[in-house]
């Protein structure tokens, strides 16, 4: 319960088969019974999201990985506030975006550089054509 699963139809067990719109939705598991799981997975009715609770059964569910990187992200976290809090300092956990990326001068041969230029616009009035 709580665990996000993956739902995915497997077609060779037709019982317990979710509605073709949760194919390929992620949920929350909120009940486990014998043979299946209680999904709830958001739908987009109009201009709101509805939370649907779905039964489904197992063999048309797996654990979803959506949640790994975050888990990975947390427990290394804590272990350096850990590490930070013995020795008394402060450390920054916050993901920090990479900034721009250095300049560089390009090198080029002048005789290879050709210069684009649009080409002069001549009005030729209509009593000359």
């Amino acid at each position: 319960v709580g665990d996000y699963v993956d739902i995915k139809a497997d077609p060779s067990v037709q019982s317990g088969m979710p509605h073709k719109f949760y194919h390929g939705r992620t949920g929350i598991v909120f009940n486990v019974t014998k043979s299946a799981v209680g999904v709830e997975v958001t739908k987009v009715v109009g201009n709101r999201q509805l939370r649907k609770r779905i039964h489904v059964r197992v063999e048309h569910v797996r654990k979803s990985r959506c949640n790994e990187l975050f888990l990975k992200r947390v427990k290394e976290n804590d272990a350096l506030q850990a590490a930070a809090k013995k020795t008394g300092e402060t450390v920054c956990v916050k993901r920090i975006p990479p900034g721009p990326r250095p300049g560089k001068m390009i090198k080029a041969d002048q005789s290879a550089v050709k210069v684009l230029a649009p080409i002069k616009y001549v009005f030729v009035p209509e009593s000359e054509k």
